[in-house]
């Protein structure tokens, strides 16, 4: 099985001599497998999807997405690969709300060249597919939070990322929203989507991920796969 993430005794200091707020932690992640992490505040979570995301580097250790080592690409060549390989869905959305929903979704896409052209056929099949397809030419300040979640996950795979990060993605929302936002995560990974979910949501957890892990004070404290085939 092709494995997509690689961590490799990574821990991550920021003080460069107290104990590590991650790690070291020997992590791999499948292509196509939905990971959640969970673990109380402060246990490593958001430093772990910082270094996968190649927000922020290791201290010690390796960091491998996609087959290239991340942890040694300078600024640029980073940005360049989060816009080609990794999309990412955060709790507080992070949309422009001077531009249209569809705007929003395509951004990512013009940023990386892609014509307006192709960029909005892109967004006009994922509006479609997650439903929104009604608030195209709507400002995302009139959306509600689950729409506005489903504005951020369009953007996030309008350049076909091959990982999904998505961080706390109902953290903001109420129980239906996170409802939604939920069964769309099931839906994507489904359909063969790789997913990193951080949450404090254990049954966001357990109805999307294919797998969890677990972190206390930045180790690994559990690993366990789902027991059926979602």
């Amino acid at each position: 099985m092709t494995q997509l993430i690689q961590l490799k005794g990574v821990a991550k200091r920021y003080d460069g001599t107290g104990a590590p707020v991650l790690g070291p932690l020997t992590l791999s992640v499948a292509k196509g497998e939905a990971l959640a992490v969970t673990g109380p505040s402060g246990s490593g979570k958001s430093t772990l999807l910082n270094l996968v995301s190649g927000l922020d580097r290791p201290t010690d250790g390796a960091v491998i997405v996609a087959g290239r080592r991340i942890d040694r690409l300078s600024e640029h060549a980073l940005a360049r690969f989060r816009r080609a390989h990794i999309g990412m869905a955060f709790q507080f959305f992070h949309l422009l709300d001077d531009l249209t929903v569809s705007d929003n979704i395509q951004l990512p896409a013009r940023l990386t060249g892609v014509g307006r052209r192709e960029a909005a056929s892109r967004a006009g099949e994922l509006m479609e597919m997650l439903g929104i397809q009604q608030h195209a030419r709507a400002c995302p300040g009139r959306l509600s939070g689950g729409e506005r979640q489903r504005v951020g996950v369009a953007r996030a795979l309008v350049n076909r990322p091959e990982l999904l990060l998505a961080d706390e993605p109902t953290g903001a929302l109420d129980t239906a929203s996170g409802h939604d936002v939920r069964d769309l995560l099931t839906d994507l990974h489904r359909g063969g989507q790789t997913i990193v979910l951080v949450t404090h949501d254990l049954s966001l957890a357990g109805a999307v991920a294919s797998r969890t892990i677990h972190l206390v004070d930045g180790h690994l404290t559990l690993d366990t796969h789902a027991r059926a085939v979602r």
